[in-house]
């Protein structure tokens, strides 16, 4: 009995095989292309060495990221520190009657004191009140602060890293983005952000880590496009230093 079902599975396994043969002739004779038995050689791997060195000044920087975050329907404001930042904020929460808003529990943000200084507005600092529905708050929020961990020039991209001081909700989910992006964590290249995960290892990534360029954008099959679907439909980029 043993046998005959040995036979029978090694039966099944050549008739596969024989129309797995037939299909991938099939798809050869379609592409007018002989069969291809041995994998191709790779003799390049990851990014080419001029790609490798290509680096911009630190105001083209500048003015590659903002002209790539604008076409994509972000906004960008340049400013020298981050005094100029709470101000910045303060008046963007007055003009948009900002009535909640929640920050990431960072240091820098928690030196602007915004919940001193935004008078008209509810300031929560994500997770530290542990009876608080987090996900909710940030959902009804009208701003969401963040700070950029990295941002990328040649891309338009801003970085931000989860943790629990830092939770995604804070740039996913309030109606209005802001994100603070000091200069020196302003690179040209997307691959001098990536190397930084690969030196770290796997055990120390973050659980979340989110590229964000401009505004949430959705097209439907007939291309007609809605901004602010799955994300903020207003983001601000503020590059400070």
């Amino acid at each position: 009995m043993a046998d005959t079902h040995k036979q029978w599975l090694e039966k099944l396994e050549a008739n596969s095989r024989t129309k797995q043969e037939q299909f991938m002739n099939d798809i050869a004779a379609k592409l007018r292309h002989p069969r291809m038995y041995e994998k191709p050689q790779h003799p390049f791997r990851g990014a080419p060495d001029f790609w490798n060195t290509f680096e911009w000044t630190e105001e083209e920087r500048i003015k590659g990221f903002t002209e790539n975050f604008l076409s994509v329907g972000g906004h960008v404001a340049r400013l020298q520190t981050m005094e100029d930042v709470k101000a910045y904020i303060v008046n963007k929460a007055e003009e948009m009657s900002a009535k909640y808003v929640v920050r990431q529990n960072e240091p820098e943000l928690a030196a602007l004191d915004l919940e001193g200084s935004l008078a008209e507005s509810q300031v929560s600092v994500w997770n530290t009140d542990a009876d608080q529905y987090w996900r909710a708050r940030a959902a009804e929020a009208d701003f969401g602060i963040v700070m950029a961990d990295h941002a990328v020039a040649y891309t338009g991209s801003v970085t931000v890293l989860s943790s629990p001081e830092k939770g995604r909700s804070v740039s996913l989910l309030p109606t209005v983005l802001i994100i603070i992006i000091p200069l020196e964590r302003l690179k040209t290249r997307l691959g001098e952000v990536l190397v930084t995960f690969d030196e770290a290892g796997r055990e120390k990534l973050p659980a979340g880590i989110h590229f964000i360029s401009g505004p949430s954008r959705s097209s439907d099959i007939e291309n007609d496009l809605t901004i602010g679907v799955h994300g903020p439909g207003i983001v601000y980029a503020l590059l400070v230093g």
